[in-house]
């Protein structure tokens, strides 16, 4: 296949080149900064609609692996977008997002975050770069300043050096420099980061976030093989207002597409406000298990995750976690949200039972969801 130059197809001439035993970069094509992207005919949307059309969109989505990036790189992919994956996992830890594509449209590149050269490569071919990288909890290698502060700053203002016309970036809705939690202390800065590096950058403010794969419903659901539920002051001062995934993800597709949407930040709640204990409570009556609350000091629930924190592997509980999920959702009537984007936020309880039905005794395992009484809610 030839080279690709100024009026060749790009993204579907784009082609993978062995580096070394495992390792695939994109082959060897001259530099997006020397190419007229307007005549690039992938770059003009055409075909039927679905997965083997050309939206048009050519995006590295960095953090794909992660729970909010499988549902982007489906949205997509399912409007014919090549999609440019960066992963730092094995290979086999991408299996599910291969279906994704049609042929051709997904291209993995292994990159290292550290290396500004690896990020260069990865947005060099892009129009649209998509920021999702993070984790909660912190490791020897990377911590929360790395993941959430200098990693999106880097990725910011290589793309705005190589001409990438969209940025988006994804907060959280509590990030605030006051917050008890350092995940949401660095989210902040992040935020400031990235718009200084890249004034036109996107950035999307969800709250928890619940889904199929969600470690919010399904932490609150597992916390059952302890004999019940912990919660600081019973979770009667708290109030969560979680967001759809799938919403979140609608909201960064169409956020792409409005032209409008550069430069401005977006707060992407649920419908809902939900007292911690009701809400909890609801998911225990979903799942037709014995809801036992009971009220923990923040020092002593501290102390139990510190010990979870030991874990060499992925820690099921950390110190910043408890002070995450035990923040009352912001409010921010000033920013616009889903609706602003064209999207009806999703109730908690008509996707509920999509994550908590694997919670459920055989005998309750088909029991329909109307018989379960309803989560209290609190004025929005």
């Amino acid at each position: 296949m030839a080279a690709v130059s100024v009026c060749t197809r790009v993204p579907r001439g784009l082609l993978l080149a062995r580096a070394g035993p495992g390792i695939s970069v994109l082959a060897a094509a001259p530099s997006v900064l020397q190419q007229n992207r307007q005549v690039h005919h992938s770059l003009i949307p055409h075909g039927r609609s679905g997965r083997s059309s050309v939206s048009g969109i050519v995006a590295t989505v960095f953090g794909a692996t992660g729970f909010l990036g499988r549902y982007v790189v489906n949205r997509l992919g399912r409007i014919g977008s090549q999609v440019i994956i960066p992963y730092r996992c094995d290979q086999y830890d991408l299996m599910y997002l291969r279906p994704m594509g049609d042929l051709g449209q997904l291209l993995f590149l292994e990159w290292d975050c550290k290396d500004k050269d690896s990020i260069r490569r990865a947005v060099e071919h892009s129009n649209v770069v998509i920021n999702l990288v993070g984790k909660e909890w912190e490791t020897k290698n990377f911590g929360f300043e790395d993941e959430f502060v200098n990693i999106p700053r880097s990725i910011a203002q290589i793309s705005r050096e190589a001409g990438v016309k969209t940025f988006v970036h994804i907060s959280h809705l509590n990030a605030s420099m006051k917050s008890p939690s350092k995940y949401l202390r660095k989210k902040a800065v992040g935020e400031k980061a990235v718009r200084e590096e890249f004034p036109d950058a996107i950035i999307l403010k969800p709250s928890e976030m619940f889904g199929r794969e969600d470690q919010f419903l399904n932490h609150y659901a597992n916390m059952r093989w302890f004999g019940g539920v912990p919660l600081i002051s019973l979770g009667k001062k708290t109030v969560k207002q979680p967001v759809y995934v799938v919403d979140v993800a609608k909201a960064i597709i169409n956020a792409i597409k409005d032209p409008d949407a550069k430069g401005k930040t977006y707060a992407l709640a649920g419908p809902n406000r939900y007292f911690l204990y009701d809400m909890v409570e609801y998911i225990y009556a979903v799942c037709f298990r014995t809801f036992i609350p009971y009220p923990l000091p923040r020092p002593l629930y501290h102390l139990i995750a510190r010990f979870f924190e030991m874990n060499p592997f992925e820690p099921w509980l950390t110190r910043d976690k408890v002070d995450r999920f035990h923040t009352t959702d912001m409010k921010f009537p000033d920013l616009p949200g889903l609706e602003d984007l064209g999207i009806e936020p999703t109730p908690l309880e008509q996707k509920a039972i999509e994550v908590l039905r694997r919670h459920r005794r055989f005998r309750w395992l088909d029991a329909e969801l109307e018989e379960a009484k309803p989560a209290k809610t609190c004025p929005v």
